[in-house]
Order: C-alpha cells, then sequence, then structure tokens
C-alpha cells in the first residue's frame, strides 16, 4: 500500500490520535505546546495562529505577527469538528474525500460552524478521552496538522514514525 493511499493515511492518522494522548494536561502544558508550535512556525518563517482550549476553556491562544484575524474563526470552526467527531479535522477531511464529498458540504454539519481542514488535533486524556483540542490556523491544511503532529511527537518523547 502507498501513503498518499487515503486508507493509508486514514490508518496513519488514527495511529497519530492514539499515541498523541497526555495523562495529565493543564495549563503550564498547554503553554509550553503553544510556545514550542509558535518557535516552530518562526524557525520556518511561518505565521500561524495558535489556540488550546480544554473543557472549552482557552488555555492558550497566540496570533503571530502578520496573521489575520479571521484566523480566530477557521479555529473556532476546526475546533468545533474535533469536539464533535472526536477526531482530529484532518482525518475527517480525509474521510469526508474519500468518499467523494465535498469538504464544505458534509451532510449534517453546518459550514458556518465546522470546518474540515487539517490543524486542530483532539486533546485526548488517556482513561477520560477528548477533553479539548490544539489547533493552528495559517498553513494549508495538511502544513497546519503535520506542525502540532511534529510537535506533540517531540513533546511527549514519541520514538515511532507518524
Amino acid at each position: 500500500m502507498k501513503r498518499d493511499d487515503p486508507y493509508v493515511m486514514l490508518a496513519m492518522l488514527v495511529r497519530q490520535e492514539q499515541l498523541l494522548q497526555f495523562d495529565a494536561f493543564d495549563s503550564d502544558i498547554a503553554l509550553e505546546i503553544g510556545l514550542r508550535l509558535v518557535r516552530a512556525a518562526r524557525a520556518a518563517d511561518e505565521a500561524i495562529t495558535v489556540d488550546i482550549t480544554r473543557h472549552d476553556q482557552r488555555l492558550f491562544h497566540h496570533a503571530m505577527n502578520g496573521t489575520p484575524a479571521d484566523h480566530a474563526h477557521w479555529i473556532w470552526r476546526k475546533s468545533n469538528l474535533v469536539k464533535r467527531s472526536g477526531h482530529s479535522s484532518c482525518y475527517v477531511h480525509t474521510q469526508v474525500t474519500m468518499g467523494g464529498g465535498a469538504i464544505h458540504a458534509i451532510p449534517t454539519l453546518d459550514a458556518r460552524r465546522f470546518a474540515a481542514l487539517g490543524g486542530a488535533f483532539p486533546l485526548t486524556l488517556r482513561g477520560s478521552g477528548v477533553v479539548g483540542a490544539i489547533t493552528v490556523a495559517g498553513l494549508p491544511g495538511g502544513e497546519d496538522h503535520a506542525l502540532v503532529v511534529r510537535v506533540l511527537r517531540d513533546y511527549l518523547r514519541i520514538d515511532e514514525s507518524l
């Protein structure tokens, strides 16, 4: 199977969600992860907006210089999708496009409230499930997703290739 095969992609996205989980998550961890995301974007000469929420409480939010105000709306829509589905917004995007659907016209989901574009990743506590979202906006969706995964993988010290 090829890595660009959508079924392989879905399996990889599920594996990311299984591995990139926390035993505990508080404001200090949110700050550390948020700052790591910002530093990674700066190192790549990119400008992003980062948002981390737990139980609908915003623990971290930063809009880098040069980012537009509408990133906040994209973050809200992408993180709503994580809360609704329990999966990353990239997973839902891949699943919908595999079925021949349009990411802006998912049945039962109001496109004004949900965005099936990469960049929102479920904040999952082992034993509790999804409790929030770590969301990035500013890059193409797949790159937003990859940035979050890369930072979480480093923070959680996951050696497995994701």
